[in-house]
């Protein structure tokens, strides 16, 4: 299984905001910057997250973003439902003959939900815990 890069730049963008100092604000031009990031594909994938409520966006002058709740509460594998499509086949009779008949379609989504269980164990905070590396590479210079 292969995310998108959707997904990837809006789990990125979760650590990064993560690993800010407390009360720090960054920008969507900083985030692209730092990961070499298209800023209009980062546009898209921020305005996502803050609809969803992960990432806080404050207008103005003195605005950025930031991460809309605590990092303990952000769980990687409902990011992910919410970013990802997850559709890993396309089982519909109109592009396969075999549909009616084939048992690989619950086999994925037993899959699928295994993946995403196991991601339901980890936070946005456990991927920063005790990992001063990550928190050196994410954080501006």
């Amino acid at each position: 299984m292969q995310l998108t890069s959707f997904t990837d730049y809006g789990l990125r963008s979760l650590f990064f905001l993560a690993a800010l100092p407390n009360g720090e604000l960054s920008s969507i031009r900083v985030v692209s910057e730092r990961f070499n990031v298209p800023k209009n594909h980062l546009i898209k994938v921020i305005n996502k997250l803050s609809q969803l409520g992960y990432i806080k966006a404050i207008r103005g002058k003195n605005g950025g973003i930031c991460l809309g709740k605590a990092a303990k509460d952000i769980i990687l594998g409902e990011v992910i439902r919410d970013l990802e499509p997850l559709v890993l086949i396309d089982c519909s009779e109109k592009s396969c003959h075999i549909t009616s008949a084939c048992r690989l379609k619950k086999a994925l989504a037993i899959a699928k939900e295994a993946f995403l269980s196991e991601l339901d164990k980890y936070s946005v905070a456990d991927m920063l815990e005790s990992n001063d590396e990550l928190i050196m590479l994410l954080r501006p210079d």
